[in-house]
């Protein structure tokens, strides 16, 4: 096998691989704002059980019963809220 098959074979197999890793990563991106958006949501909404100026009381008790997943998300962020500027740091590769 000469240098010219050995480079082809290299780059045939270095692209798929970094496109891979940049899909990977972008997905990951794209899970973690996802679950910060639910967590605003859910902080916009029921935000007047914890004190944060949201809407009107009869509106947020209507969504309740739709918003199951929002709050099991609210819930676990509690859970979880050890250090989260770390978690940011962690994510950003800082």
């Amino acid at each position: 096998m000469n240098i010219f098959q050995r480079c082809w074979q290299f780059v045939k197999e270095f692209f798929p691989g970094i496109m891979q890793a940049l899909r990977q990563t972008s997905t990951d991106r794209l899970e973690f704002e996802l679950r910060e958006m639910e967590n605003i949501f859910g902080l916009l909404v029921l935000g007047s059980f914890i004190g944060i100026p949201s809407p009107p009381t009869g509106i947020s008790l209507r969504l309740m019963p739709h918003m199951f997943h929002e709050m099991l998300i609210m819930n676990r962020r509690v859970r979880d809220l050890d250090d989260m500027f770390g978690e940011i740091a962690g994510f950003m590769d800082i």
